[in-house]
């Protein structure tokens, strides 16, 4: 009877422990789909990339079965594993940020030129409200979708200062804040718009000119960083394909943690280190 009772309470103990941490998962999962699906009705709509919320949960819970288990397959270590299960909750954010920031260096590029056209068509006679639609209609993504939600903005009753100022929102430049900056002022005091927007141009351009030399200047410290960063984990991984004996502690024992977590450490304080050096703000 002892023996019964025991067994029967251990069986109790697992089968409530077991629905505890589905009940747990279900929320946490239920948890991330709330979050994608704000992520996709916010920030991926607000670089005009419409994703159904619901394929992109199926692919971040794809993701978070397959990566751990690829890591698994590849290096057969536990420790390695559990750090490769928090990449597939981070990768979302790193992804929209870093499209995000392609978006916004797209649109700092496109932006002076713009400008210029602008100037020209305020020194034809052309309104303001004239030249926005034609550079709406003839610039390139992202530019244009900025403009032509500027104006459809205005059309749905939104006034032209509130659009302006939900622009700034959207794209938060330092150059566009001067652009706005500008018109707000020229619309308020009656200042001539399309000089301000020429000399605001020739401004922009000549700091991208600076910018590209910096670029080409460090770029070379940029890569050395990178190849320095990747060569330890490369030698790692090479090693372990050809001396799996010798390496097979290094992913096992305590000793071999705490040599991983030193790497680990010093490898991202050289990478920013080499990083801070190589950019340069103008």
């Amino acid at each position: 009877m002892m023996i019964a009772a025991i067994i029967l309470t251990v069986a109790a103990t697992l089968i409530l422990s077991g629905w505890l941490a589905l009940l747990f998962m279900s929320r946490l999962a239920d948890r991330q789909v709330e979050r994608l699906k704000g992520t996709t009705e916010r920030d991926l709509a607000d670089l005009f990339v419409f994703v159904d919320y619901r394929k992109l949960a199926m692919v971040y819970f794809f993701g978070f079965v397959a990566v751990p288990a690829l890591i698994w397959l590849l290096t057969d270590s536990m420790f390695l594993t559990l750090l490769g299960v928090p990449a597939p909750i981070i990768a979302p954010k790193l992804i929209v940020d870093f499209v995000r920031k392609r978006r916004m260096e797209k649109f700092r590029t496109q932006l002076p030129d713009a400008l210029a056209v602008m100037a020209s068509s305020l020194r034809a006679g052309a309104s303001l409200a004239t030249t926005l639609e034609n550079l709406a209609k003839e610039a390139r993504p992202p530019l244009s979708q900025e403009f032509s939600l500027l104006l459809r903005n205005q059309r749905i009753g939104m006034s032209f200062e509130d659009a302006l100022d939900r622009m700034e929102e959207r794209v938060p430049l330092e150059e566009m804040g001067l652009f706005a900056a500008g018109v707000r002022i020229s619309r308020e005091t009656g200042g001539n718009l399309g000089e301000m927007l020429d000399s605001l141009a020739g401004t922009l351009t000549r700091t991208l000119q600076i910018e590209g030399k910096i670029r080409s200047l460090t770029s070379l410290g940029k890569i050395q960083g990178l190849v320095m960063t990747a060569l330890p984990p490369l030698m790692i991984l090479v090693l372990t394909q050809l001396q799996p004996r010798e390496m097979h502690p290094l992913f096992t024992t305590m000793e071999g943690y705490m040599t991983l977590g030193v790497i680990a450490v010093m490898e991202l304080l050289g990478y920013l280190g080499i990083r801070k050096i190589t950019n340069i703000d103008v």
